[in-house]
């Protein structure tokens, strides 16, 4: 069984962006080749259970066990130590991807507070996309009491996409909401 949003891309999308950009080719429709969900979590530091309960919720968010981010470099001023866990970090692909993306337009966006829709701004000029979330709670999957602290995430879609108005196109025809 394969993902919704992938069967929507395959059957309607990939057509329409052909159509509109006058494609010769099906490998020149721009596709999603991963979502990347960033969790910094500065508090780890200091007490090693914020850290496990970043992993837990970033885990159920993404189905997939996230990467700890260790610091690279001291910096006396934040009193880290390379090598200290400052982070975790998932890389979806495939089916994970679609289901990812499938969850975050259509349930996750909506139940933001006072939601406006997503910034158009946030176009790298290589056509990927950054979103910033505020907290995990917006997720359905991430229990309220169970929340040691609410933290942001960052997530990242990289495209094959060659320029941000293709990217656009992809991200429109997907459903994700702009802000106009």
């Amino acid at each position: 069984m394969t993902a919704r949003f992938y069967e929507k891309y395959r059957q309607e999308i990939v057509p329409g962006l052909m159509k509109q950009f006058k494609y010769k080719n099906v490998m020149q429709v721009p596709k999603l080749q991963k979502i990347v969900v960033n969790m910094g979590v500065s508090e780890a530091k200091t007490d090693s259970k914020y850290m496990d309960s970043a992993i837990t919720e970033l885990e159920k968010v993404t189905g997939q066990h996230p990467l700890v981010k260790k610091a690279k470099h001291s910096i006396a001023g934040f009193k880290l130590r390379q090598g200290m866990p400052v982070g975790c970090m998932v890389t979806l692909r495939g089916e994970r991807m679609w289901e990812f993306v499938d969850r975050l337009i259509t349930i996750v966006l909506p139940r933001i507070k006072d939601f406006q829709g997503v910034s158009e701004k946030a176009f790298d000029g290589k056509g990927n996309y950054n979103l910033g979330l505020k907290e995990q709670l917006i997720f359905p999957e991430i229990d309220y009491d169970s929340v040691a602290r609410v933290r942001g995430m960052n997530v990242t879609f990289v495209t094959s996409a060659s320029n941000d108005e293709e990217a656009m196109a992809l991200f429109s025809a997907l459903g994700m909401p702009f802000r106009r």
